[in-house]
Formats: structure tokens, sequence, C-alpha cells
């Protein structure tokens, strides 16, 4: 009996026991799930208490790893045409990226998720049709899961995680809380973005008042130019930054001024309007891009490229008609290659502040000219005083003096008399000659040398079969003279025309640079050289122009081949 007793008590006893840890389970559920939920709360506040867009974006991918107990993760922002144009990768060392090679643009398995943006779970990344397998040194992954983040109706990126802790799969559980955190990520994105644009506009008004005030103030239009790249730079996170103005026939651009990267070998370079990434913004008065500015076929329009740097913008500075007229020049920016491109909503205040800068110059301009008219005009008044009142005056008393000397018996003092009339004819002409200079209102002698210069190289370009490099530096057409601006033409066509008919070259640059005391011509090519037996006598003219100036010609074979035309003169 008794152990029909024990029988009965042992059953209800293992029942109650599986109870318990039936239970226990839930509660480790249940308490699993606060936990997460709280994870997910803490996440959601975590990407949503920062402002700054990059670190938000960063936050982001860090909160989604750690809400799901992922090894790696990566977001990617799409852009125009569903590239990604920028990934932030967690979990993966900086040597492992630089390993690994580029970032990826949005094919296999991120391009599924591009194509088609809902939550993507695989339990095996090789095992879908998208999936292309890895570059050379990326780390194993075989977990994946994948949600878009909206912002708005627009899908503004992807949130990419792989490898969950422990060999088990991601389940639905993770991608509902991924879901949830892609929601208040997008949330954040958008803020994060409106308070960017709100600065950045801040930023471009307060560039606007500087300009506009150094304009106003009478600074150099160089100066000022220099201030017009470097706020620019500064706000649009550039690498580099170009102001070119167009030469007097609008045909071709000089670049007036340059800052970033490569900008000794872009300053002082004229390009023409027609097919060069500028010239295009000049002649269209519309906002240019390019996705890559090094290798771009409408950038330069020449053989030079600058290493480093990826996307660009050619705005215009000012607004006219469809021929250029009123455009008074062009920015350039370019950003460092991996970057994200120009967005609309950056060209957009750029455009206002290149508007806006064109009118400050315009303003400058017309204050300038009504400083200009009324100097004039005083010069005038002080030569019809001059002439009016000094000379008559001054000829009336030689009139007397020369009387006087008549009636003058003694002979040294009349000789005395004689010699004060002619001192006063000599001031009288020198009286002259002042008011001469005063109303003649002739520009410099070395006016225009900038665009002969430009004309003797464009007339080459047919000879040569292709168009010749050219930089252009200093104050060219004020400070050369003109018997040395008369030279330099005749010398540089005499160049090229030798470059042409002997050289057998593929490409030359022209520099034509002084600084106050020396002007300097040099025109390299990587053409064959000068033979020692060759004819000299085009050279020997060349080199005489140069002495009778009190100059010299010098040439030299660089060591990649060719030949370097140095034509050097002083011009002080």
């Amino acid at each position: 009996m008794g152990s029909a007793d024990e029988g009965r008590v042992h059953v209800p006893q293992l029942r109650l026991d599986e109870l318990l840890e039936e239970l226990q389970a839930r509660l480790n559920a249940v308490r699993e799930t606060r936990d997460r939920v709280h994870g997910l709360f803490e996440a959601v506040l975590s990407v949503g208490s920062g402002l700054d867009l990059e670190h938000v974006l960063r936050r982001i991918v860090e909160e989604a790893v750690s809400l799901v107990d992922a090894e790696y993760g990566a977001l990617g922002v799409i852009g125009p045409g569903g590239k990604i144009v920028q990934f932030l990768p967690v979990g993966v060392s900086e040597e492992q990226i630089a390993a690994i090679g580029p970032f990826p643009s949005g094919h296999g398995i991120l391009g599924e998720l591009i194509r088609h943006p809902e939550p993507l779970r695989l339990p095996k990344l090789s095992e879908h049709p998208a999936s292309y397998g890895f570059p050379a040194h990326h780390p194993p992954m075989d977990t994946f899961l994948g949600v878009p983040i909206r912002v708005g109706d627009q899908v503004f990126g992807n949130l990419y995680l792989t490898e969950k802790r422990g060999g088990a799969e991601f389940d639905a559980e993770d991608e509902s809380l991924l879901s949830t955190l892609a929601v208040a990520a997008g949330v954040a994105i958008d803020n994060a973005r409106l308070y960017e644009e709100g600065r950045r506009r801040e930023r471009w008004l307060r560039a606007n008042a500087e300009i506009t005030y150094s304009l106003m103030s009478g600074k150099p239009r160089s100066e000022v130019m220099g201030l017009i790249a470097e706020s620019a730079k500064e706000i649009t996170d550039a690498a580099l930054a170009m102001v070119a103005l167009p030469m007097t026939d609008t045909s071709t651009l000089s670049v007036e001024f340059v800052l970033g990267e490569g900008a000794e070998a872009l300053r002082g370079l004229v390009l023409p309007v027609e097919g060069s990434l500028i010239g295009t913004a000049f002649s269209t008065v519309a906002p240019v891009t390019s996705a890559d500015v090094s290798h771009g076929p409408r950038v330069f329009a020449s053989p030079l490229r600058v290493a480093g740097l990826g996307p660009a913008v050619a705005v215009p500075i000012g607004t006219g008609s469809a021929t250029g007229a009123g455009v008074r020049g062009v920015l350039l920016l370019a950003r460092a290659s991996g970057r994200p491109g120009f967005a609309e909503e950056e060209t957009e205040p750029l455009m206002g502040f290149a508007g806006q800068a064109a009118v400050a110059m315009e303003l400058a301009e017309r204050r300038r000219d009504a400083e200009q008219v009324a100097l004039l005009e005083e010069r005038d008044r002080i030569a019809r005083d001059l002439h009016d009142l000094a000379i008559q005056r001054l000829f009336a008393t030689g009139m007397t003096l020369q009387s006087a000397a008549r009636v003058i018996d003694h002979p040294g003092a009349s000789e005395r008399v004689l010699r004060a009339v002619r001192d006063l004819d000599d001031t009288i002409k020198i009286i002259r000659s002042t008011i001469f200079g005063l109303r003649s209102h002739q520009p410099g002698a070395g006016q225009n040398l900038r665009a002969r210069v430009v004309q003797a190289v464009g007339e080459a370009t047919p000879v040569l079969g292709f168009a010749p490099s050219l930089r252009m530096e200093g104050l060219l057409d004020t400070q050369v003279p003109r018997e040395v601006a008369d030279q330099v033409v005749p010398v540089l066509s005499e160049a090229l025309a030798n470059v042409a008919r002997h050289a057998h070259a593929a490409r030359v640059d022209v520099v034509l640079g002084t600084d106050g005391d020396e002007l300097t011509l040099t025109v390299t090519d990587d053409g064959t050289g000068i033979p020692p037996e060759g004819r000299r006598s085009g050279l020997r003219n060349l080199a005489e122009r140069a002495e009778r100036l009190g100059g010299e010609l010098q040439l030299s074979a660089p060591p990649g081949g060719g030949t370097v035309l140095t034509w050097r003169v002083p011009v002080s």
C-alpha cells in the first residue's frame, strides 16, 4: 500500500517540475525581450541625440550591430542612379579595409536591396542568386540581415548586418528590431540634414557678407577672388577650388586663382570655353557636374590631370544670356577621390553664393568707375587751370621780360634777362607736357598681351595637330612695356612653328609670366629634341631678339626627352 502512495505522489511532482521549467523559460524569454526592447529604446535615443550627419550615420551602424548582436555592420548611402555614394563599415579594421580595396558601389546582395527596398534575411549569403562572392582579403560572412532606411518617401540608404554572434541565424525578431531602428534612423537623418542645411545656408550668408564688404571697401580683385574660392572650398568640404575669368575675346578662360590639391599645376592655365567643364558652365550659365574630375573627358580639355581628385562641380559667377554675356567667371570645386558627389541641395546655395558674389563685383566696379570718372574730371580741371592760368601768366611774363631786354644797355643784365625768358619757355613746355599727360587716358603699353598670346597659341593649333597647354602668370598687361610685348608674340609663334616642323611632339606646354622685374616665356615639348647638326637660324633669331632687350635664350633637354626653350628678358 505504501508503494501505491509513493506512485501517486511522484506523478504530480514530475508534472510540476515541467511546469516550473516552462515558466522559467517563459520568464527568461520575457526578460530577454524586455532587455532587447530596452536596447531598442537606448539605440533610438542614441541615434536621435546628435545633429552632425556623419556622426549620426556612424551611430546608427554601431547601434544596429549591438542591437542584433552582429559581428559586422555597414550603412550604404544611395546616390543618383542607384549607386552607393557613401559606405560606413563597422567591425572591420583600417588595415582590412585597405587590403580589401574600394568600397562597394551597389552590386550583388547590396544591389538586390537597392533594387528591392524591403527587409532581406538570409541564412547563407553565398546561396542567394545575386551573390557575387567577396573580394580578396574580405572576412568570411554567412548570415545576413538588411533593411532600408527611408527619409520621408525616399530611400536614403540601407543597413547591412552580417555574422550573428554565436553561430546563430538572424530571426524575425532581429528583423523587427532592426526595421524599427531604421524608422528612428530615418527621422534622425532627416533632422540632421535639416540642421546641416541650416548651418550651411548661414555660412553662405556670412561668406557673401564678407565678400561684399571686401569688394565695397576697395580690396584688390585678386584678393576677393581668393576669398570666394576659399569660402566655397571650406563650406563644401572640397579639396580644390578654382576661379577662372573670361579673356578679352570670351572664347577662353584664364585660371586667376586656385587653392588646394594641384594648385601649382593649374594656376595661370588658359582653357577654351568649348570642350571644357568650366567652359560649359560659362556658356550654358548653369552648374555642370563631373563624377571624376581626374579622368573626365570634359574637365580641362588638355592632357593635364590632377591626381587624387574625384567629383566636381562648376558654377557660373553671375547671370546672363545663353552666350555667356554677363557671366563674370566660373567657380570650380572638386572633392577628393572617393568622396560623395555634389548633390542638388549643395549646388543650389552654391549658385546663390556665386550670383551674390557677381552682384557685389558689379557694384564694386560701378563704384570704381564712378571714382575713375571723378578722378579724370579732376585731372581735366587741373589741366584747364594750368593751361588757362599758369601758362598764360608765364607767357605774359616772358613777353614782358623779352621787351625789357631790348632797352637794357648793360650786356650782362640783358643776357640774364634773356636766359630767364628761355627758362620760362622751358617751363611752359614742361607744363604743356604735364597737361598732355593729365589729358591722356591711353591704356598701358602692354595692354592685351594676354589676348595676343592666346591668339598666337590658337593659330598654332592646326599646324601642331593639337592644342598646346597655356598658362600665364603675373600682371602681363600692365607691367610689360610695349617694346617687350611686341617681341613676345613673334618669339612664341616662332617657337611653336619650330616644334611643329621638327619636334614631332604630342604635347606642348607654354608658360608666360612676369614678377615685375623679368618676363619669362617657356615652351616645353615632348618631341625628339634638337639634333646637334640641325639648322639654328630660327633659334639665333630668337636669341638676338632677347639680347637686344638685355635678355637671353636658353635651351635644355629634360630627362624624359623633348626640349625646353626659355626666353627671358627684363621689364624694369
